[in-house]
């Protein structure tokens, strides 16, 4: 299997490079990745003390950066900065921990050149962790 690094699209870098490898993209289409929560990242100590848990939000940033990954792969979008527009029907359905794999896949289901929206499913084990749909805004880097 080919996986790819996705700083080769993305402009995030650790510590808020929450994607770890790409394993399957179609460009303009979806993206599926992988994080590996190995128990040493910056946010376990204090979410929560005794009893660390992945926050909800970065894993919601987690799929976004997969679904990132699909518009800037796409030619008509190189260059361009994806950027948060919202977030509508997020559901968390399981706490993620350290030494878990979330399994991460992004669909894009509009895409034009200023904006477009994508959902999400972030899975471990095959069991849905959290769900969403996407918002976002294309801004131009300068």
């Amino acid at each position: 299997m080919t996986t790819y690094d996705p700083t080769r699209w993305l402009p995030h870098r650790p510590p808020f490079l929450l994607v770890d490898e790409i394993v399957e993209l179609e460009p303009g289409v979806r993206a599926r990745g992988r994080w590996v929560l190995r128990g040493d990242e910056w946010f376990f100590p204090g979410h929560f003390p005794g009893r660390p848990t992945t926050p909800g939000v970065l894993l919601l940033e987690s799929l976004a950066q997969c679904g990132g990954v699909a518009v800037l792969a796409d030619e008509r979008y190189a260059g361009r900065l994806p950027l948060f527009g919202g977030v509508e029907h997020a559901r968390f359905r399981r706490q993620v921990v350290p030494g878990e794999v979330v399994d991460l896949e992004c669909v894009m289901t509009r895409l034009s050149a200023r904006a477009g929206k994508g959902h999400g499913v972030a899975r471990v084990g095959g069991e849905v962790a959290v769900e969403a749909d996407l918002l976002f805004v294309l801004a131009d880097v300068s």
